[in-house]
């Protein structure tokens, strides 16, 4: 499925009946080779808005995966970089990772919900791993990103519009969100995976509450809306009150 070197349908159903941690474990050799991996297009727009907020010196890559987002931070950050996510296989398959330029670079396997680390990163990107979170354990989540920030970090990550509900693509995320509910609600363990969940109001009164000091940057890569509004934003959250706005 997805191409020769990606999962057959068989192990796609395989890993959709595991815990969310068993079925990327399951998932990992195959990974890079579906779409559910952040692409470069999605990527490299992101490190582009970030680099005139820099420099940085430390960055961690929220929930990893495979460690994608972990080469933009080695273009970004000069000290180090660390992946971090609760998924084995993952970490295994990011560990073989070359990335480019000469930060130092970790692995940790830990839960997003309890980060074992103190004050020690100057930015945290995520990519794709919000929907792995039910709406009510975003408060706990923001707080644990902002206690690893040193005062003036920054918390970045896409944040796309809806699809219009005339759009198949609106229709495809509804139901892929409507088969899981179900499949959660008649099979144990759950697979928390849901598109539609991340809502941007939401999620920007959810980071304020937490004490960021919340700004967009809009990724013009993505281009417009009919209303004139761009199809994609980086949300960048600071550790802190900042002077002035990244508003653009």
């Amino acid at each position: 499925m997805f191409s020769a070197e990606g999962p057959g349908l068989r192990e796609l159903a395989v890993q959709a009946l595991s815990s969310v941690e068993h079925g990327y474990d399951l998932l990992a050799p195959k990974f890079d080779h579906t779409p559910f991996r952040t692409p470069d297009s999605v990527l490299e727009p992101v490190a582009r808005a970030l680099a005139p907020l820099g420099p940085f010196g430390d960055g961690l890559d929220l929930c990893c995966g495979t460690g994608a987002g972990a080469g933009l931070l080695a273009g970004l950050c000069g000290r180090s970089v660390t992946g971090v996510d609760f998924s084995a296989g993952m970490l295994d398959v990011a560990r073989r990772r070359v990335l480019p330029g000469g930060p130092d670079v970790g692995w940790v396997r830990a839960d997003a919900r309890a980060l074992p680390f103190g004050r020690a990163f100057d930015l945290v990107v995520s990519f794709g791993a919000f929907g792995h979170f039910l709406p009510r354990e975003l408060p706990g989540l923001f707080t644990q990103v902002r206690s690893v920030l040193r005062p003036g970090g920054s918390f970045a990550f896409p944040l796309f519009a809806p699809p219009r509900p005339c759009g198949p693509t609106f229709w495809t995320l509804l139901g892929f969100d409507t088969v899981m509910r179900v499949r959660n609600a008649l099979w144990r363990p759950p697979f928390v995976m849901y598109y539609r969940t991340f809502r941007f109001g939401d999620v920007l009164g959810g980071l304020a509450r937490t004490g960021f000091t919340v700004g967009l940057r809009t990724l013009p890569e993505f281009g417009w809306r009919d209303d004139g509004s761009p199809r994609a934003r980086l949300v960048v959250a600071r550790s802190q009150p900042a002077e002035g706005s990244v508003n653009s």
